[in-house]
């Protein structure tokens, strides 16, 4: 089982190590690859099966290529465009390790406390970002709900997901299919800040928004 484990890994360094003088295309594409591969090999080592993992990593770099993200101009065009209109907002702007645009926006801007109602000064944010969307229109958009710990989760859980809806829906009635959006609620489980001060509190009633373009199917 080992060995098994030794030649996904083998397979995952060779992936990456390959990405030097990619494209951002094409190392969206490798990253895919590599992270299929070493779950193919890790599978086919708990199988047990003798060449388990060398197949199974054949088999998770073809998925992880498909399910991979790719970081394309389109993307690197729509976080300049989003950096220009946040600027000075306190919204963060930023790539993620898998090749996903992520905006974290702060309360003081988005939504009061205990409110899902879009504030007035959120509004030309999302206006930007609905227009940088129509554009690229392959990516998925993934909205985050968050809220601080005051109050149960009976209340804070339906609160942040609503909260994430209410951005769904504007940018809906701007033009960007419903089908694309998800979005999630995840009440206060994943504070970024302890909860001892209001300042702390704020920074924990935030949503995110994760932009991703797949990578494309292999022909």
């Amino acid at each position: 089982m080992r060995n098994n484990i030794i030649v996904g890994s083998l397979v995952v360094a060779f992936a990456l190590g390959g990405c030097a003088n990619m494209s951002e295309t094409q190392k969206g594409t490798a990253k895919g690859a590599a992270i299929g591969a070493g779950v193919g090999a890790v599978v086919g080592a708990v199988a047990g099966k003798g060449k388990g993992a060398a197949i199974g990593a054949v088999v998770g770099a073809g998925a992880g290529a498909v399910a991979g993200n790719v970081w394309t101009k389109r993307q690197e065009e729509q976080k300049r465009q989003m950096e220009e209109a946040t600027a000075g907002t306190g919204v963060a702007v930023s790539q993620t390790a898998d090749n996903r645009l992520k905006l974290d926006i702060p309360s003081d801007i988005s939504f009061a406390v205990g409110r899902a109602d879009i504030q007035s000064n959120f509004r030309s944010i999302l206006d930007t970002f609905a227009t940088s969307l129509n554009n690229t229109p392959n990516s998925n958009v993934t909205i985050i709900g968050h809220t601080d710990s005051t109050g149960s989760d009976a209340v804070n859980n339906p609160l942040s997901l609503n909260r994430a809806a209410s951005v769904r829906d504007y940018l809906s009635a701007r033009g960007v299919s419903s089908n694309r959006v998800a979005i999630e609620g995840r009440g206060s489980r994943e504070p970024i800040a302890a909860n001892d001060t209001a300042a702390n509190k704020a920074k924990n009633r935030r949503v995110e928004i994760f932009v991703a373009e797949p990578a494309p199917a292999a022909q």
